[in-house]
């Protein structure tokens, strides 16, 4: 796992290695093992034509080949074609003996040579064959052609920025930044699709003419032009037909082959365990193929509402791991910066404090840990996707009979409850269920309402971002009927959005930020290919949420694992607001340069700031990401230096 950065520049200039080096240095977390840089000045000199500028540059966290031969950036025999790879390619042994046989030549035993070669054979095809994570940056010299690439899911990032004839790349805002290229302007429809979702969606970041490559797309950048380009779609249309034992034996067969090509490793690895049947079925699994003691590690609070150390220590039990755990305390603010200059734009899911210190534990004793990311998009583990099918049922209800009823029933429950209360699910459901489906969705799996939103933004910035409408970024896919099931359109929505904006930035830059990789099982494509042309029914039936998954494991891991309801991993932070970072808060949020931004009326902010600090309303999630946004503008706009991580 590593940090990839480079700029290309047609205008003429010369790219400055001591730039390229600033851009590595920025990302020495992701990589502290070695550095290299690329630099095509000496072919500019000699050539009697003019060519562009190229310097890419590379910080490596050895994980495959430890020695000096998997130096980054690597080239071909000739020195035409040169790569810089963040990732891992799980199936490269197999794809070094074909290149082998068709005649290639390799000088080291790395997953990075075998792109190359790829490359060589089948040009910007060549990502179709890869297994596994990715984020890749190929530079062609005879063809002057650059190629970005990025993984199926979007598992490791890849940031850009084009403008005047330089194209600059890299994997962090921080690095980007450090190319000096950057002017930092903010796009206020960005702050609208942040506010709204809690994270930016890809394309879009933060900045103008800076964007995030897209999931499944390569980036052809050639003669001064960006092209874009998908290759990769997960199709739910195509439905096979299988019986419901059938199908349970090869989701643990296709399972356990996932878990197998993921303990590739030169460098000690173990496993995050949660304890609930995600990450309990990967380390049942790994504990069967590796015949040895895993190592596992747990996060949990001091509050009991929030935390899963109980069931995390059953399935060590259970498995004999060297289990390790760590208990959250409410005093945060030391993390807050940190996370911040990471992330280095906007983000609001506060399940990265924990997902943060996990990282940093498991640090302390491996250098890889498997994960059960991406079995709630997979096999349809949340909460929202029961609430919309029963909310279908719930519009079949004549309007004359269910408004008044449901109406009286939300109208009874208060506001002042907990983030996990189950009255709170239960209002929410009723205040969205007459909803269309997009708004019903949203309402979900978002912050602030369009009403709220339109109500805290001053007119000016209403008027800044009122062409811009968050509801076109999930509609494309939960509207778009092509036979598909409601289920199955829940389910592609958010492996679409949700995973790699939300989840998937979260999980690469905490355990980036400790340099430690993370491998994600369930997020294998032949597995959720294979789940995706299961009918609806194998993974929501009769409201059993992962319906085909729980009877994969059934006899893996324990019942009380597989049929306990899911916490999810949520931080209490709505407490927290109104106990030990009350002051924070207030501090943050009420300061003059807060209140003064030009995005919010200040009323409104107080307000909301009031009602859940005096816990008249609970409004955790959305003071959170408010607090993000301040916090950000403080480590990144109102500085005039780049920021150093800490």
């Amino acid at each position: 796992m590593c940090g990839i950065c480079g700029i290309v520049d047609f205008s003429g200039d010369s790219v400055q290695e001591d730039i390229l080096r600033k851009m590595c240095q920025m990302m020495i977390h992701r990589g502290p093992d070695d550095e290299g840089v690329y630099m095509n000045h000496q072919l500019q000199a000699t050539s009697h034509q003019s060519k562009p500028s190229v310097g890419l540059g590379h910080r490596r966290l050895s994980i495959i080949d430890l020695s000096v031969s998997g130096h980054q950036p690597m080239c071909n025999e000739d020195g035409t074609i040169w790569i810089v790879l963040n990732g891992e390619i799980y199936n490269y042994i197999e794809l070094v003996k074909d290149l082998k046989e068709k005649g290639h030549k390799f000088k080291s035993n790395t997953d990075t040579e075998a792109i190359i070669h790829l490359y060589e054979e089948y040009g910007e095809e060549c990502v179709k064959k890869l297994r596994g994570m990715f984020a890749f940056t190929i530079w062609d010299e005879k063809e002057e052609v650059l190629m970005l690439a990025r993984d199926r899911l979007g598992k490791k990032p890849l940031l850009y920025y084009y403008k005047n004839g330089i194209f600059c790349f890299s994997s962090e805002f921080s690095s980007l930044l450090a190319s000096g290229l950057i002017d930092k302007e903010i796009d206020p429809k960005a702050i609208n699709y942040y506010l709204t979702f809690g994270y930016i969606p890809a394309p879009m970041t933060i900045y103008k003419n800076v964007y995030k490559l897209p999931p499944a797309h390569i980036l052809i950048f050639k003669n001064g032009q960006v092209n874009i380009k998908r290759y990769w779609n997960l199709d739910y249309a195509k439905k096979i037909e299988i019986s419901e034992e059938e199908a349970a034996s090869e989701v643990l067969r296709l399972l356990k082959e996932a878990v197998k090509i993921r303990l590739q490793s030169d460098v000690p690895l173990g496993a995050f365990l949660s304890g609930g049947i995600d990450s309990s079925t990967i380390v049942a699994l790994m504990s069967q193929l590796t015949g040895e003691r895993v190592k596992t590690f747990s996060i949990g609070f001091d509050d009991k509402d929030y935390s899963e150390l109980k069931y995390a220590n059953k399935v060590a039990d259970t498995f004999n791991t060297e289990h390790h755990e760590f208990v959250v305390k409410p005093n945060v603010i030391e993390i807050l910066p940190v996370l911040i200059d990471h992330y280095g734009e906007p983000y609001a899911d506060s399940s990265a404090i924990p997902t943060y210190y996990v990282s940093r534990q498991t640090k302390q004793h491996v250098t890889v840990a498997l994960n059960g990311d991406g079995g709630d998009e997979v096999f349809a583990g949340y909460e929202r996707y029961q609430a919309v099918l029963l909310s279908e049922m719930y519009q079949k209800i004549p309007a004359i009979l269910r408004n008044p009823l449901f109406q009286t029933i939300g109208n009874l429950i208060p506001d002042s409850f907990g983030q996990k209360d189950r009255l709170k699910s239960i209002k929410r459901f009723i205040e969205g269920a007459h909803l269309p489906l997009s708004k019903r969705y949203l309402q979900w799996i978002g912050m602030f309402t369009e009403k709220a939103r339109n109500d805290m933004y001053t007119d000016e910035f209403l008027r800044k971002v009122s062409d811009s409408d968050p509801l076109r970024i999930i509609s494309k896919t939960l509207n778009s009927s092509n036979g598909l099931s409601l289920l199955d359109r829940l389910l592609l929505t958010d492996t679409m959005t949700y995973l790699p904006d939300d989840l998937l930035v979260k999980v690469d830059i905490t355990s980036m930020a400790n340099s430690l990789e993370c491998r994600s099982p369930f997020l294998d494509h032949p597995l959720m290919e294979f789940a995706a042309s299961l009918p609806a029914k194998y993974k929501l039936r009769r409201f059993i949420k992962k319906y085909i998954l729980k009877k994969a494991v059934e006899n893996i891991i324990p019942n009380d694992n597989i049929y306990r309801r899911k916490m999810g991993f949520a931080v209490p932070v709505g407490r927290w607001f109104r106990g030990e970072l009350k002051g924070l808060l207030q501090e943050t949020l009420l300061s003059q340069d807060s209140l003064k931004r030009g995005y919010f009326k200040p009323d409104k902010i107080k307000d909301i700031v009031f009602q859940h600090t005096s816990g008249q309303k609970d409004w955790s999630f959305q003071l959170w990401s408010l607090l993000m946004l301040e916090l950000w503008h403080q480590r990144f706009q109102d500085t005039t230096h780049l920021l150093h991580h800490s």
